[in-house]
């Protein structure tokens, strides 16, 4: 059958269940079996440390509500209310986008009836201490177990189980920067099957991955592969195209089917919908990181830089005398750079070069011309003798901290640039605009000058795209031996 035949045939719905071997079954029973275990776990330190604080509170008083049978009564109701809210479908568990929305929901619907139910149940005493501390901490100490769990979920996908099997339909651009995004997170648990796509021939590449036949074989790749996940590429098909598509796999058993947005050079900071007038709309975050992940990495910031400048300021001290003896000049070089959204800030370094540094390197025409192809000089004339020691260790960069107190820039994050350098991230030059520039950051630990300006590009969207908050320790925990020893700084 032709695709074009295919695509107009009578849409009927699909209904597919992927063969799972007996030990990916297993796995993700096993998976289910540790999240309730973990959720027991924690809501039963959580209940029992609120009883404590009640007692503590107002030890005379006798606390029906926080006996042992009532207790695990609540406990095994409260792990019922999780899974209705779906805390335990297998999208849930293996996927955390919203997780912590929903177990605050949910801890607060459980709280919610112990109130009306002490209320109903004249015979029970619920203690507003005990409630209040057992719901506080329930949310949080879930939380930590369920991140534990997903740990372990982690280690096994290393080891290439937990994985969905996923096609790709439609070769486009878009496409290719998503297979090449899927295969470097890790962690994600997509393992690409390969492209169905009618305008490549099957077994040509796109990308690291095969086209492994045409759209109108999709039933059949669908049965062959154990496909679990279908992702369209909205860009590479007609409407005609898509509409048949969702008809037939958008609400068919054991397939889930996602649509790209056909935006991916530009959006890496996520997407709401919105209705207006009952019309959807998409609305696009203007920063990378929202709500509670933009609240960690500020105290993270903050955690760490206060103390290391009080600590740290007798060397900033000692480094500031320095400089303004080794050479005339003032001690604080003023960069100014592109920040979150455009803004443009003074980035503060201690001066390295001499202030003269122009009339120098016009002296030297095949250097001026390094310095435009690669915006670095691995042998650069215009820098001082304290000059040298402070890029090769990074020192130069200390008086950055202050930036970071102002909330201009982060410990981690991608390179500050100048605004005339945005040209260089070409399409991607917005993405690169919806974080605070860093301090250090994946390409520190990477190479640093020594990586050509297009690894560096490519870097700095990976770490966009992929932040977190174990990310940046990461990040933090590596930055230190690269200072150290000075590789691949000039």
């Amino acid at each position: 059958m032709e695709a074009k035949q295919w695509v107009n045939h009578s849409i009927q719905t699909s209904i597919y269940q992927p063969i799972q071997s007996r030990t990916e079954q297993l796995l993700r029973n096993l998976i289910v079996v540790l999240f309730i275990l973990s959720d027991l776990l924690m809501m039963t330190l959580a209940f029992h440390i609120g009883k404590v604080v009640a007692m503590a509170v107002n030890p005379a008083m006798t606390l029906d509500g926080t006996n042992n049978t009532y207790t695990v009564f609540i406990i095994l109701s409260w792990i019922v209310i999780y899974g209705i809210a779906g805390l335990y479908g297998r999208r849930r568990l293996f996927n955390n986008a919203h997780e912590f929305r929903l177990i605050f929901q949910a801890t607060t619907s459980g709280a919610l009836a112990i109130i009306f139910v002490g209320y109903m149940w004249q015979y029970t005493v619920i203690d507003r201490w005990w409630l209040m501390v057992a719901w506080g901490l329930s949310f949080l100490m879930v939380g930590l177990g369920r991140s534990g769990v997903r740990l372990i979920i982690y280690l096994i996908r290393k080891r290439g189980h937990l994985l969905v099997p996923t096609l790709l339909v439609g070769v486009s651009p878009e496409s290719y920067y998503l297979g090449e995004q899927f295969a470097q997170s890790k962690s994600a648990g997509i393992r690409i099957v390969g492209f169905a796509d009618d305008n490549l021939r099957v077994g040509a590449k796109w990308g690291n991955f095969p086209v492994v036949g045409s759209i109108a074989q999709l039933d059949e790749l669908i049965r062959n592969h154990n496909i679990e996940e279908i992702i369209i590429s909205t860009g590479s098909l007609d409407q005609e195209q898509l509409l048949s598509l969702f008809k037939r796999y958008g609400v068919a058993q054991g397939i889930n089917l996602r649509l790209t947005s056909g935006l991916f050079e530009m959006i890496t900071t996520g997407v709401k919908v919105e209705e207006i007038a009952s019309v959807p709309l998409a609305h696009i975050n203007k920063v990378r990181l929202t709500g509670t992940a933009r609240l960690t990495k500020m105290l993270t910031d903050y955690f760490i830089t206060i103390p290391g400048l009080i600590i740290g300021s007798p060397i900033l001290l000692a480094l500031a005398i320095a400089v303004k003896l080794d050479s005339p000049g003032p001690i604080i070089h003023r960069r100014r750079v592109v920040g979150v959204n455009g803004k443009e800030f003074d980035a503060f370094k201690f001066r390295t070069m001499y202030v003269n540094g122009d009339e120098i390197l016009a002296q030297h025409p095949d250097l001026q011309a390094e310095l435009a192809r690669n915006h670095k000089l691995k042998d650069d004339p215009r820098i001082t003798r304290i000059g040298n020691v402070l890029r090769k260790y990074s020192l130069d960069e200390l008086p950055q901290l202050f930036n970071v107190v102002r909330q201009e820039m982060s410990l981690i994050g991608p390179r500050m640039i100048a605004p005339n350098e945005l040209a260089k991230y070409n399409q991607w030059d917005v993405n690169l605009l919806t974080m605070r520039p860093g301090i250090s950051g994946l390409w520190q630990v990477s190479g640093r000058s020594d990586l050509t300006y297009e690894e560096r590009v490519r870097l700095d969207m990976y770490y966009i795209r992929n932040w977190s908050f174990g990310l940046d320790l990461s990040l933090i925990a590596r930055t230190i031996p690269v200072l150290l020893f000075g590789k691949g700084a000039y």
